[in-house]
């Protein structure tokens, strides 16, 4: 198969397993090559995620680095092939890579958990909540700019929807409640909005009411993405800068436990519900 000139955040995370496996087997680059039958530069090449390679030559390769976790194996196998040519790949030209390999994340995860403090996250908020926030970005953007980052948010939302929608469980706090973006009427729609989502089967929204007493983490807006298996989990920060993504292991433990926290300070979703209501009844005042 060819080579990836820019390879996605998939592409790239099955690398990094695969070289895990390899340093843990106690194996040089050279010697995985020679294992394998192909030069040296290829392992390089396929642990950089710029080689697409088969599910058949991932198996291989974990049966030469003695790798006896075939759930793993599987999931892994499971990543193999080019890029994934989803619906998103028409932004390509448009919004950074960074954005893209967050879509592409949430569509291949199994179970999605998210938290914010002063915005309501992407996978909950309607086209006009959506555009104003992006009307107010630093710096600012051209109109068809927004257009392109609004349509992107909406259909990344298909995932909670269909046959087989993704599990959500939504950690707001009041403060994301009471932003008011766009004004009462699209604060308003905002609200009614996540009160729908909040009875589907598989969303759960629990609000992190003013006075909690407590607030784990450092309110950044965090996704935590369930893999296949839980070494495949990503967490995928929000920054001024960019989309950051973590996998390290101490990583991932850390946002398990703050998020953990954050559901124990939490209402339940029924409370959480009514406290939405709540907000949402003060703003018709």
């Amino acid at each position: 198969m060819a080579a990836a000139t820019s390879p996605t955040l998939r592409q790239q995370r099955l690398g990094v397993e695969l070289r895990k496996l390899r340093e843990r087997a106690g194996l040089s680059t050279s010697a995985a090559a020679a294992l394998l039958g192909v030069n040296q530069s290829r392992i390089s090449n396929i642990e950089a995620g710029r080689y697409a390679v088969g599910a058949d030559r991932v198996r291989t390769m974990a049966r030469n680095y003695t790798c006896s976790d075939r759930d793993l194996v599987e999931a892994l196998a499971g990543m193999t092939g080019g890029r994934t040519r989803g619906w998103w790949e028409e932004y390509r030209d448009f919004l950074s890579a960074g954005l893209l390999d967050l879509v592409e994340l949430e569509h291949h995860a199994t179970a999605l958990r998210v938290a914010g403090v002063i915005h309501i996250p992407g996978l909950l908020q309607t086209t006009d909540h959506a555009r104003a926030m992006f009307n107010t970005a630093v710096p600012l953007l051209e109109q068809y700019e927004v257009e392109h980052r609004v349509s992107l948010r909406i259909k990344r939302q298909a995932i909670l929807h269909g046959d087989t929608p993704t599990p959500l469980i939504a950690i707001l706090h009041e403060a994301s409640l009471r932003m008011g973006f766009g004004g009462p009427a699209t604060a308003r729609a905002q609200l009614g909005y996540l009160i729908e989502m909040s009875e589907r089967d598989n969303v759960t929204v629990l609000a992190l009411p003013f006075g909690s007493g407590t607030f784990p983490g450092s309110g950044q807006p965090v996704v935590y993405a369930f893999g296949p298996v839980q070494q495949l989990d990503t967490v995928q920060l929000d920054t001024d800068h960019g989309c950051v993504f973590l996998d390290a292991e101490a990583q991932l433990l850390r946002y398990r436990t703050v998020l953990d926290r954050m559901e124990q300070c939490a209402l339940k979703p029924g409370e959480s519900r009514d406290l939405i209501h709540r907000i949402a009844r003060e703003i018709e005042r």
